[in-house]
């Protein structure tokens, strides 16, 4: 007996645009609420992320604030971040939400881990980056200073700072995401991915040396744990299309 085809949820532009109006709201409304109590606790959001530099500078040493406004509006910033980044799963199932009724069955089912390993993997980026990498890096950056001079960052200036390795890191730990993606889309064979492991490993390098500050321990704690997660990609790729037939060459 063969199966009917799978019917997909339709609906006017109209009823899709209300609907994503809604999904939009919702999300907004999360950050706003996960951004209350972050703004109440600013300070101690901002002496939790500074506490890394603030471990590896001289004694007596502390950070400045250079700007009139800088006081307020740095750790402003990082509330909204850190409310941003609390509230992402919410708008990432808001945005699911919306779509998914628009995937047929099998694309849901193949989706929505792959959606929540990103979030996860996400996170762990930036922890990693936190308690692992930070340390090393403010370690090698307070040795390496000169004679005479005095290591004073400015607030403003270091969370940028943070929030773009946080990012980096975050977004480096996606790989094994993307190799999944890339393997299970047909887009790329997985035995392309295992032969150019050596040029993979040479553009993370490339990658790692554009997106850290430039000195070799930055680059390294990025590189690694992205050809790691890399060839881990490879791993879950393989057995998630173990079962599947290989495509004939075509004549």
């Amino acid at each position: 007996m063969s199966e009917e085809p799978e019917q997909l949820a339709e609906g006017t532009l109209i009823s899709h645009l209300l609907e994503l109006r809604d999904r939009l709201l919702r999300a907004l409304v999360a950050v706003g609420l996960a951004f209350m109590p972050c703004v109440y606790y600013a300070n101690d959001l901002f002496s939790f992320v500074s506490r890394p530099l603030l471990a590896k500078l001289p004694p007596g040493s502390n950070l400045i604030a250079t700007g009139v406004m800088s006081p307020f509006t740095t750790p402003f910033k990082l509330s909204f971040c850190v409310a941003l980044l609390i509230a992402m799963p919410y708008v990432i199932y808001q945005l699911w939400s919306f779509v998914a009724p628009g995937l047929y069955r099998n694309e849901r089912r193949f989706a929505l881990p792959l959606l929540v390993s990103a979030i996860v993997l996400f996170y762990v980026g930036i922890a990693f980056a936190y308690y692992f990498v930070f340390p090393v890096m403010f370690q090698f950056f307070a040795s390496t200073t000169p004679h005479g001079v005095a290591m004073m960052t400015d607030i403003n200036n270091y969370l940028d700072f943070v929030l773009t390795m946080f990012f980096c890191f975050g977004l480096a730990f996606e790989v094994p995401v993307a190799v999944v993606l890339l393997v299970v889309m047909g887009m790329v064979r997985l035995e392309k991915l295992r032969e150019h492991r050596g040029y993979v490993l040479i553009g993370i390098f490339i990658l790692a040396a554009l997106l850290t500050p430039p000195d070799a321990i930055s680059q390294c704690s990025l590189a690694i744990p992205m050809y790691l997660l890399y060839e881990g990609g490879i791993l879950m790729a393989a057995l998630l299309t173990r079962g599947r037939p290989k495509e004939q060459p075509t004549a």
